[in-house]
């Protein structure tokens, strides 16, 4: 009898709750789970009318060509979407945000060019994710971030050239990936794949199919082919000069930081300066060879006071109590990057033993002496601070010991260019 009313209490359930599209066959598997299956039914977009019980929905084979906001809104239980073999070619955003019980997502076999990555950020609890043979050019560093429980993740035969570094980084249960049939680019910026590929425990499905692409030198080789030599990421060195020699200069100390980098490919040098007024952040040289300074317009007012020379070289003219603080260069490359600081402090002359100590109790004095070209500082202890003690003249004497007269600003820039083997 008992087994007898369960049924009968089943089947009031289905006539209740469980409407089902003409298009589509519903019903209530085994587990309890209820299955709507619109399979195969040449359907041009998700249909309406589905009961809010739905816990599996299938919808592969059809003639679906785009997800609009909201299109799974009638099914917020639902834990399996299968949706492969349609001609989806893209989804707006919020499509998939409302199935926060989604386990199963498979959009396999469509046209997409984009997804609407945002929508990952609510499926906390997806464990499977199939996105393989679409046309995805890219996608976000941090695309997969959410996805805690993932477990097995196709990106196959898609147009992916390139992935940012630690895109799979948090995905703590993640077991199985597909990445082949991809037309990767194997320059440096896909060489963190291949360490990551060397340690990792996750199975990449059948990695002998992550080919290269380009360059033409590494076509048809195996991503984790990627030569090392070819790819070193950056260090870096600073050195400073207070004295330019056989260099007139105008009235005042001109402070210069010299960045010696290597790596390859080459790195480019950035530079961050943080003083108690400002923090000013320069990506590039802003003096031409002929010692002029970049248009204006491609130069901020901040950037002015600080001359970058293209050969990682950074000069201060008239250096000043308002320019004190921390001095950083930044060295880039397509491998990683290398930061290598130090805070630069001006003491008085009258007695620099006496201010150095007043500015830094843990410092010891230096006697009156300036930093001269070649002093290296530590990159082990790049940070500490580096005292400057020089005494700034009304003038600056010729060797004839006449007054030398101020020179503009384009002369400056070319001595400095020419004393600094620029």
């Amino acid at each position: 009898m008992g087994p007898l009313l369960c049924c009968l209490g089943m089947a009031t359930l289905l006539a209740r709750g469980l409407a089902c599209p003409g298009p589509c066959s519903c019903s209530v598997k085994k587990n309890g789970r209820l299955l709507a299956e619109c399979a195969y039914k040449e359907l041009p977009e998700v249909p309406q009318g589905l009961s809010p019980n739905v816990t599996i929905l299938t919808l592969s084979a059809n003639r679906i060509g785009w997800l609009r906001r909201g299109a799974f809104a009638e099914v917020p239980e639902v834990q399996s979407l299968w949706l492969g073999y349609n001609q989806i070619s893209g989804a707006e955003q919020g499509a998939f945000a409302l199935l926060a019980h989604l386990k199963n997502l498979d959009l396999s076999h469509n046209k997409m060019t984009a997804f609407p990555w945002q929508d990952l950020r609510n499926l906390s609890g997806l464990q499977i994710l199939k996105l393989n043979n679409n046309r995805l050019a890219g996608l976000p560093r941090d695309a997969f971030e959410a996805l805690k429980e993932l477990r097995s993740l196709w990106l196959n035969d898609n147009q992916l050239t390139t992935l940012a570094e630690g895109t799979f980084e948090h995905l703590p249960s993640l077991s199985q990936l597909q990445l082949f049939n991809n037309p990767f680019n194997c320059s440096c910026k896909l060489f963190w794949l291949k360490r990551w590929a060397e340690s990792t425990s996750v199975s990449i499905t059948k990695g002998g199919s992550t080919l290269c692409a380009a360059p033409g030198r590494l076509r048809g080789r195996a991503v984790t082919d990627i030569p090392a030599q070819q790819c070193v990421a950056p260090s870096a060195q600073l050195t400073y000069l207070s004295k330019l020699d056989n260099t007139v200069l105008p009235d005042g100390l001109t402070l210069s930081l010299h960045c010696s980098v290597t790596g390859s490919p080459p790195p480019q040098i950035r530079w961050k300066i943080q003083t108690p007024g400002r923090g000013v952040e320069i990506d590039g040289p802003n003096v031409a060879r002929d010692g002029s300074l970049s248009p204006s317009g491609r130069i901020k007012q901040s950037q002015e006071r600080f001359l970058v020379f293209k050969n990682g070289t950074m000069a201060i003219p008239k250096f000043s109590k308002e320019d004190e603080g921390t001095y950083t260069c930044v060295a880039v490359n397509d491998v990683g990057t290398r930061e290598v600081s130090v805070n630069v402090a001006l003491a008085g002359s009258e007695n620099p033993a006496e201010d150095l100590l007043q500015d830094d109790p843990h410092a010891s004095p230096l006697g009156g002496r300036s930093c001269y070209k070649g002093d290296e500082m530590d990159p082990v202890g790049a940070g500490e601070k580096l005292v400057i003690v020089y005494h700034v003249p009304r003038e600056v004497r010729g060797t004839a010991g006449g007054a030398v007269p101020r020179m503009q600003l384009g002369t400056l820039l070319l001595a400095l260019g020419v004393a600094l083997g620029w």
